[in-house]
């Protein structure tokens, strides 16, 4: 990346925890900016969690699920409780672009951070929440995860669900709430232009219903046409969906102009005669002999390998993917050259791989910095803020920091 990052000289200070909108902080902060994470001496709940393989101690003494949402950022501890905590956190706040939470509404009201309260102090704030059913309603303060408002409430669950399924498809870890902290992140941004150009600050405000709603716009849509959006086919017609190989792999076709990848798509197959069928000759043919263009197809792909496949794929110019487990993905050769992994270094302990932020800059990922201890900047923060070592020991003493 050429230049200053887009971000420097932005500070966000988050109140956070979990996923959502410390993602969205991660983001900003692989741009430049300086996110100072305002945490408890105990540290984020999220850091005790270990699913998929991952969490506490995932690998070399790295928690790699906080090492994902809290890199790049600084840590400060204040006991929020204590007057003098929350002073320390005003103090922050009059240096701030930006606050990062995702509270309760309740939560934060009973701690004088409501966005009234703030952007009465600080008109200038981008005040930027993460909430789970939005602002308002019946349901604004009620606490959800990802995989209760986004999954399940916002519909993901259902529309994934094949009919005949015992029970609904649970979701991946932390999906809604990725998808949820790009958006806020986005939403920050948009704000901070704003700004620029008024001099105003916002409240932003991003909820994981609203991302599920939007992810799932096409049955959205659907819906409100008055249709029930239905369980989609395993093949809208022949050239769209997957196919089985010999050795139990899928490769998946999605021609949606059909007429201009069928002929090709044969000839790769090694079955040029199925061009001139009549059967088959064209858009309209191929619908009303479905079945016909199915097993034919089925019969191509079935009687090779996954590997052989993809390589009479390979020439192919045509939107056809091979499906991947994640393991492949890895190693596939558009994510290492695109540098969609990247590397976290740190002096005197364990490197380690992390996915990068999907957005790039000159064509380049940002570089990634490690997460910090809990805390670890909390002295360093004070002085900053003109703070003494006196006074530093003096907040300790009383229970303000740690």
């Amino acid at each position: 990346m050429s230049g200053a990052a887009p971000y420097e000289g932005v500070r966000v200070i988050e109140l956070s925890q979990w996923v959502f909108a410390p993602v969205a902080g991660a983001l900003l902060a692989d741009w430049g900016a300086d996110v100072i994470r305002v945490e408890r001496e105990t540290g984020d709940p999220y850091g005790g969690l270990a699913t998929q393989g991952i969490g506490r101690d995932s690998r070399g003494g790295v928690n790699l699920s906080l090492a994902l949402v809290n890199r790049g950022k600084r840590s400060i501890v204040l006991d929020l409780r204590h007057e003098q905590g929350r002073a320390i956190l005003e103090e922050l706040l009059q240096t701030a672009d930006v606050f990062l939470t995702n509270f309760r509404l309740s939560a934060l009201a009973r701690l004088e951070l409501d966005a009234d309260t703030l952007l009465a102090r600080h008109p200038g704030l981008v005040y930027a929440r993460g909430l789970a059913y939005g602002a308002r309603g019946p349901d604004a303060d009620r606490s959800g995860y990802d995989s209760a408002a986004f999954w399940s409430r916002g519909g993901f669950a259902h529309v994934v669900t094949p009919p005949d399924a015992e029970y609904p498809i649970p979701q991946r870890g932390a999906i809604g709430d990725r998808n949820a902290g790009m958006a806020l992140a986005f939403g920050i941004a948009s704000a901070l232009i704003k700004r620029g150009r008024t001099g105003e600050g916002s409240v932003v405000d991003v909820s994981l219903l609203a991302t599920a709603m939007w992810t799932l716009s096409s049955d959205v849509l659907s819906a409100l046409q008055g249709m029930k959006p239905a369980a989609l086919p395993r093949r809208v017609n022949p050239v769209f969906g997957t196919y089985e190989t010999k050795d139990g792999r899928f490769i998946q076709l999605t021609f949606l102009e059909s007429d201009r990848y069928w002929a090709d798509l044969c000839r790769a197959l090694q079955r040029p005669e199925l061009v001139e069928d009549d059967r088959f000759v064209d858009h309209h043919a191929r619908d009303v002999n479905r079945d016909a263009c199915i097993a034919e197809l089925e019969d191509a792909f079935g009687r090779r390998t996954f590997d052989e496949c993809k390589d009479l794929l390979s020439d192919l110019d045509a939107p056809w993917a091979p499906v991947q487990a994640v393991e492949e993905v890895l190693e596939d050769p558009q994510v290492l050259a695109n540098e969609y992994l990247g590397e976290v270094t740190v002096d005197g302990g364990p490197s380690y791989t992390l996915p990068n932020v999907p957005l790039q800059f000159d064509e380049r990922p940002p570089p990634l910095r490690r997460a910090p201890e809990v805390g670890e900047h909390t002295e360093e923060i004070l002085l900053e803020l003109g703070h003494t070592w006196d006074e530093i020991t003096a907040l300790s003493e009383m229970g303000a920091t740690l």
